[in-house]
């Protein structure tokens, strides 16, 4: 089954809405780009898999001064949908107080909730070693 043009922007969007709300601490409108019981896996951080809305807001704000300051999301690749779901790749920049970046990859399964679309597993990779030939 082909995806629609307009359900793939509105997945984009979503992507790209997570970046915005979390900048502006908008953190009580997750609901927007999460399931309630999402499963956010940050196991390249030494986090585990944080599961549920509460978990992954309470553990945004913990971070506190340690959060980026700037989230950008790029390269978004949408795949054909499988069994409801569809699954997003996307790479995302952080940047920090001090001006330094870091670079992560995304992978999502995106579920239709009602009539939109909502993150309901988030993988959060740590890309920590360039290209290399072969790898």
């Amino acid at each position: 089954m082909t995806l629609p043009l307009e359900d793939r922007l509105a997945i984009t969007e979503l992507i790209a809405l997570h970046g915005h709300l979390v900048d502006e601490g908008e953190l009580d409108r997750a609901t927007e780009v999460f399931t309630p019981d999402v499963e956010y896996d940050l196991t390249d951080f030494g986090r585990g898999t944080l599961t549920g809305l509460r978990q992954l807001v309470d553990a945004s704000v913990a971070l506190g001064a340690a959060n980026p300051v700037a989230h950008h999301v790029t390269n978004v690749v949408i795949e054909e949908p499988a069994e409801g779901q569809v699954r997003v790749r996307s790479k995302g920049l952080g940047i920090r107080t001090d001006g330094s970046c870091g670079s992560v990859t995304y992978v999502d399964t995106v579920v239709r909730i009602g009539t939109g679309w909502r993150i309901a597993r988030r993988k959060v990779s740590v890309r920590r070693t360039p290209l290399t030939p072969g790898s």
